[in-house]
């Protein structure tokens, strides 16, 4: 395992920060948050423009071929700018199982535009009657050559502004990933927000048709472990968002406290502020290094369902005390709009209760070692 990063990830990191550091400022996410839409579609060009929406699409559909460590690199950058755009719904929860499971048809189809900026994907992994990812309540029936699904999903991340949406259905014969227009008849979205803002829906599903070429790689019986295989990836990707959004409020912040004056000196000088702040430190240092030797595993391949799970424990546990902190040491300013310490605040609140907070981590970990054992090293 070797945590330094390659020259064309050191690239990949200066290209995605130097593009974020001038588009996105205090004036430009406020006039976003005015409006009804959580997304930045002119920022989302420029990304396309540069390469990096197809950073884990493959070279034949006009990605640049990395894997899911250059992902994370990206997305730890969309977090430390809380930059309004649903890297993590189109590129880690659609992008990579179409990359991965899809057809050569799908893979033209969905991932070509992609990686040109002019698609959004989601996919809506929530069932609503079942709190198993891997086991659906949702059904798929059989209609001649094409499929009828019914259910209900929720918390599905922008799923109006999407072409296509990756929703797991069972089967008689096993699970299936099925890819379905949001606007088909027979689906009702309902749209609500998340703290920080962004679109999510609840869907309704009442015998919507699905034809055969949209069922994921051509076929259903394996759906269990290709979600298996998306959970993994979706945590440590919720995990890298976070460990951008809180080292990004940990700088915010030691600025802040350097400068803030009261009794004649900066309030960093006092003890209680200067624990407060070491500690929201570890809890960084742990969050990244736990989510690198995931995101590092899985980019190998490996087995790493108990390390994705910490991962995004730690990214829940550690990122909602460092934002707690972060609101604390400002005072007053921390909770005034004009004030950009207040979104990473919502961001990890947002991230923390995603695919599962504290709790559900603990209990997929106590599982896993239940099952598995205490790692041998």
């Amino acid at each position: 395992m070797n945590f330094s990063f390659s020259e064309e990830q050191k690239s990949i990191r200066e290209l995605a920060r130097g593009i974020l550091d001038k588009e996105v400022g205090h004036e430009r996410l406020k006039a976003i948050e005015a409006g009804d839409q959580w997304f930045d579609a002119p920022l989302w060009g420029t990304l396309a423009e540069a390469g990096l929406l197809g950073i884990a699409v493959p070279e034949e559909a006009g990605g640049m071929g990395f894997g899911f460590a250059e992902l994370c690199i990206l997305l730890e950058e969309i977090g430390r700018a809380v930059a309004p755009l649903p890297v993590f719904s189109t590129l880690v929860l659609a992008g990579l199982p179409i990359a991965r499971f899809g057809s050569d048809e799908q893979k033209a189809a969905f991932l070509t535009p992609l990686v040109g900026g002019e698609m959004l994907l989601t996919a809506a992994l929530v069932d609503e009657r079942s709190g198993d990812l891997e086991r659906p309540a949702t059904r798929a029936r059989r209609d001649g050559s094409d499929w009828l699904l019914d259910g209900s999903k929720a918390f599905v991340p922008m799923a109006a502004q999407s072409r296509r949406m990756l929703v797991p259905a069972a089967a008689d014969d096993g699970v299936g990933l099925f890819l379905v227009d949001p606007s088909a008849a027979g689906v009702t979205l309902i749209e609500s927000r998340l703290a920080n803002g962004q679109n999510v829906a609840f869907i309704r599903l009442d015998g919507v048709r699905v034809a055969a070429e949209d069922v994921l790689g051509g076929a259903i019986g394996n759906g269990s472990e290709q979600l298996h295989w998306i959970q993994e990836r979706a945590l440590v990707a919720l995990a890298a968002l976070q460990v951008g959004v809180s080292s990004r409020a940990l700088e915010i912040t030691a600025a802040y406290v350097s400068e803030r004056v009261q009794f004649g000196v900066p309030i960093g000088s006092f003890q209680a502020v200067q624990h407060r702040a070491a500690n929201g430190y570890i809890d960084v240092q742990a969050m990244r290094w736990v989510m690198w030797r995931a995101a590092w595993l899985l980019s190998q391949e490996r087995p790493a369902e108990r390390a994705a799970a910490v991962a995004k424990f730690w990214a829940a546990d550690g990122g909602s005390r460092l934002a707690n902190s972060a609101q604390h040491l400002h005072g007053g300013i921390g909770v005034d709009r004009d004030y950009p310490i207040h979104r990473y605040f919502l961001w990890s609140k947002s991230l923390e209760m995603t695919l599962g907070g504290v709790p559900q981590q603990l209990a997929d970990i106590g599982r896993d070692m239940a099952r598995t054992g205490p790692p041998r090293h």
